[in-house]
């Protein structure tokens, strides 16, 4: 069993691009400038972004966090989207999700200009990503395909079962692992609540992918030998024991299943750190397809 280190991929992804950010300003050219924003206390939400920025700065991007309170109305924050899409200096922007109920989710992503769209969420982008053609690919999938290459992971021909049919990560990765490409050529199937015999298909299953949100939920015996297993969830589970008081779970039985697979991500510092990296590289494109 190998451990899929979405620390060191992202590093080395971040590295490259610290490099392509410097050159930018040898030739005095624009850097990339992503804008975040954030409502409410979310402390998942606070993590998530708080990371971002910080990998910003790190690499030589510029970025702007704007704060909001839960109560903001949804005009309010439509009315800041359309200010930051008009706003040349700005070259990326993302609304953290989940939003208060109040707000659209459909109406706050269909309001990002899609040239802007680095989160990858916009009708536009997906319509594109879709037809295979160039565009800002959804953080998580994006990610997890970064990672799948950089281990040199061959998925040709595989069997992929995915756990979760969400429009952030089920459903995209899907269309992206059944892409004529590598890591991509898999025969895919989506799973979810209403999914009869789960746990034989998961067993059949090359990789499987779990995007559930339910901590541990991926047992052992849903696995077969050597498979490669992608924990995405990452739950705060309450444990006394510990100093924050809660403990992060993935949707993976991580000390059952890893002595079965062949790869495996940790939670965390697997597919979260890809997360921010694929970010990072959608604002660069985003930035540079403009210069």
């Amino acid at each position: 069993m190998q451990i899929l280190d979405g620390q060191l991929a992202s590093r080395q992804l971040k590295d490259t691009l610290k490099l392509q950010v410097a050159q930018l300003v040898i030739e005095g050219k624009k850097v990339p400038h992503l804008a975040a924003v954030l409502i409410g206390n979310n402390g998942a939400s606070e993590t998530y972004v708080n990371a971002k920025v910080k990998a910003c700065s790190e690499i030589g991007f510029k970025s702007t966090l704007i704060r909001l309170e839960d109560t903001v109305s949804e005009n309010k924050l439509l009315g800041i989207i359309e200010e930051l899409n008009g706003d040349i200096e700005i070259d990326g922007i993302l609304v953290q999700l989940p939003l208060p109920s109040h707000i659209s989710d459909e109406k706050v992503i269909n309001a990002i200009e899609p040239s802007k769209d680095v989160d990858g969420f916009h009708p536009v982008s997906i319509g594109r990503m879709v037809q295979g053609l160039p565009t800002f690919i959804p953080a998580t999938p994006h990610g997890i395909m970064l990672l799948l290459q950089h281990y040199q992971i061959d998925t040709t021909g595989f069997h992929a079962v995915i756990l979760g049919r969400s429009n952030i990560v089920g459903r995209p990765i899907s269309i992206l692992l059944s892409s004529n490409s590598n890591p991509g050529n898999c025969t895919v199937t989506v799973c979810h609540s209403k999914t009869r015999d789960l746990g034989n298909l998961c067993r059949q299953a090359d990789m499987v992918i779990a995007a559930l949100g339910r901590p541990e939920f991926v047992k052992a015996d849903m696995i077969k030998e050597q498979a490669v297993v992608i924990d995405v969830g990452i739950t705060r589970v309450p444990d006394a024991t510990k100093k924050k008081g809660f403990a992060l779970k993935g949707d993976v039985l991580f000390s059952e299943v890893s002595s079965k697979c062949s790869f495996i991500t940790p939670v965390p510092g697997g597919v979260g750190p890809m997360t921010i990296a694929a970010l990072l590289k959608n604002t660069f494109k985003a930035c540079t397809d403009k210069n």
